[in-house]
Formats: C-alpha cells, structure tokens, sequence
C-alpha cells in the first residue's frame, strides 16, 4: 500500500471506532438525560405548530389557483366574444 492508501485506511478506521464509542456512550443527537419528556413536549408542538402552518398554506395555494384558473377562463371567454364580433 501506499502511504495515501495508508492514511485513507486510517482515517475510515477512526472514523469507525468514534462512531462505535458515540453509539455505545449515548452521545448521538439524542440525549438520554431528564429533559427527553420536556423535549418530546417541546418537539410534538412545534409539529402541530408545523402542521397548522402548512394546512394554511395548502389553503391558500388552493384559492391562488382557483384565482387563477378563473382569470384563465374569463380571459378565454372575452378572447372568444371578440372573435364572434
């Protein structure tokens, strides 16, 4: 092998065993101190806040679309009324 070889070996090899420790200690993202029910709490309302937030957005993406179709189609009409002239 050579050394760059060597070296990429090494640091895939670190990187390993890091993950191992962190896994085996509980150092992940998730902490398992006495906040986890504070945090759940925390974490389900700030979804439900999510949630209520995209809700209103699918509301008002459904009446800028129906805005539009009906301009499309009031358009189409007068384009036509001015055809049979």
């Amino acid at each position: 092998m050579e050394g760059g070889q060597i070296m990429v070996v090494t640091i895939v090899a670190i990187v390993m065993v890091a993950s191992i420790i962190r896994a085996v200690v509980g150092g992940g993202r998730r902490r398992r101190h006495g906040g986890d029910e504070r945090l759940e709490a925390q974490t389900q309302a700030e979804n439900q806040r999510l949630r209520d937030e995209v809700g209103e957005l699918r509301e008002r993406l459904k009446v800028l679309e129906r805005i539009t179709v009906e301009k499309e189609n009031s358009l189409s009409r007068e384009i036509e009324s001015l055809r049979d002239r």
